[in-house]
């Protein structure tokens, strides 16, 4: 019996072997019996892998900037889609030959990518698909653009708009036009379906992974836990993996951290690389049960219908409803934060913003007054950037978040 790579479009893809095999390079056969968490350690390389192989083969490589990009449509078109974010502060003085200083960290390190030619993943891309969401991110795919293959989605901000939903489903047809168009392929309902149903499945295992958190003593920390995250979706031995560590979190009891601060992070997306305020975070004794933000839980809380008359009309509600600052008026995102303080149970929230993100910087605002008022819990902002400069600032602002949650007994809020 075969096991077939899961990304519909790709039956060709190399990625055939026996049921015993992992569908990703030899590396992820290596990892120990005894260590499901060791093979999310090389996450990256194991993508590389992957896409490199996928292109030697004839499959395309997709880059995506956003979550607001099905990934869906991309997948059906028998391309492989790969997120391009960069999250390296030594990116950032190459971008700034272009982009001002005071721009967020997210996209310079992203640009300075491009700039340098470093990122493999960028430079073996057929295409970039982008999105109008922030200012900062439109006009430096115009500067991207100008030397890379780009398709821009044109993202309306007004979400309680019918004719925005029209015009975002509109986009995403035009997505599919230029996908058929550039790599001259027909992107069937049937193909749009079962890339679907692999997202369903990815976005399944992201959510059982995060549920782990719910426990008063949780098996993983939130750090690992950010870093079971996939560049490149779909990837069976991905699947296999995600298996291993709920197979073993059901049964592992060996640290204790029942007695750390449960913290909530919501705010800006942290990309490979720009995990340090979450380290920060648990080594000042606290532990990040949920991230709410695009590397934790906002983009898999959502499943879009398999039999769906209209796939792409599916996909359109489905992304559309993203609660990302950009849109408006946000207030999915106050009713996210208030199930996930249910289910979570956190005893503070740490509001992440990275420096010149305009959007979350003013919604930061309301956010505060919701989470102290209605959410009571303490509540903390940080503003800063990648560079490790003001680490033991904010390490001191941390503790003082954690000596007020102890001062109120630890207990977690409730919503009013």
């Amino acid at each position: 019996m075969t096991e077939k790579h899961e990304q519909p479009g790709c039956q060709a893809h190399p990625c055939v072997r026996t049921a015993s095999e992992n569908c990703t390079n030899s590396a992820a056969t290596t990892a120990k019996a005894d260590d499901p968490l060791g093979w999310f350690n090389k996450i990256m390389s194991h993508c590389l892998e992957y896409a490199r192989t996928a292109k030697e083969h004839g499959h395309p490589i997709v880059g995506i900037m956003c979550e607001f990009t099905p990934r869906e449509l991309i997948m059906a078109a028998g391309a492989v889609p790969v997120c391009l974010c960069g999250g390296s502060a030594e990116t950032i003085p190459a971008a700034e030959r272009d982009l001002p200083a005071n721009l967020c960290p997210l996209i310079k390190s992203t640009y300075g990518y491009h700039v340098l030619k470093s990122n493999p993943f960028l430079e073996m891309a057929d295409l970039v698909v982008a999105e109008t969401t922030c200012d900062g991110k439109k006009k430096m795919f115009e500067l991207m653009g100008a030397s890379r293959p780009m398709h821009v989605l044109q993202l309306p901000h007004h979400v309680e708009l019918e004719e925005s939903r029209r015009l975002w489903e509109k986009e995403l047809h035009r997505l599919k036009g230029e996908l058929e168009r550039r790599f001259e392929v027909v992107i069937t309902p049937d193909l749009v379906r079962k890339s679907i149903a692999v997202m369903n499945r990815e976005r399944s295992y992201r959510r059982r992974l995060a549920e782990l958190m719910q426990a008063d003593n949780p098996p993983i920390t939130g750090r690992q836990l950010v870093s079971m995250r996939c560049g490149i979706c779909g990837i069976k031995g991905g699947f296999r993996q995600y298996e291993r560590v709920l197979e073993w979190a059901a049964t592992h009891s060996e640290n204790d951290y029942s007695q750390r601060t449960r913290v909530l992070l919501t705010g800006v997306p942290t990309a490979f690389g720009a995990e340090r305020v979450i380290d920060i975070i648990e080594q000042q004794g606290g532990l990040v049960v949920c991230m709410e933000n695009c590397t934790g839980v906002k983009p898999v809380l959502d499943d879009v219908p398999e039999d769906a008359p209209d796939p792409i009309a599916a996909l359109a509600d489905k992304y559309f409803h993203l609660p990302c600052s950009v849109m408006t008026p946000n207030h999915r995102r106050k009713e996210v934060l208030r199930d996930l303080v249910r289910q979570y149970r956190p005893h503070c929230v740490i509001d992440l913003i990275w420096q010149a993100c305009l959007t979350y910087d003013v919604e930061a605002c309301s956010v505060r007054r919701f989470v102290e008022e209605e959410l009571h819990l303490p509540y903390l902002r940080i503003e800063t950037d990648y560079s490790p400069g003001d680490s033991a600032r904010i390490a001191v602002r941390v503790e003082a978040l954690f000596e007020m949650a102890r001062g109120r007994g630890g207990k977690a809020g409730c919503s009013a």
